[in-house]
């Protein structure tokens, strides 16, 4: 049985909306009432885990450059 959060606790965010909040804060684009909304809510393990992704994804995008220049 799942439990409700009580009224006045914070709700968590899903795993996709704390990637895009963290993909539109690497580009600058994140202010006003949905950053401070995201600063309450963002689960910080989730966080971590797009800093993964991205740095990951950062490297193969460099590694595939690579192998089409040379």
């Amino acid at each position: 049985m799942k439990q409700t959060p009580p009224a006045g606790a914070p709700r968590k965010t899903s795993f996709l909306r704390s990637m895009r909040a963290v993909a539109w804060s690497l580009i600058g684009l994140r202010a006003g009432e949905e950053y401070r909304r995201d600063l309450q809510n963002i689960q910080p393990l989730h966080v971590v885990l797009v800093g993964l992704i991205a740095l990951f994804a950062l490297v193969l995008g460099l590694m595939l450059l690579v192998r089409w220049v040379v």
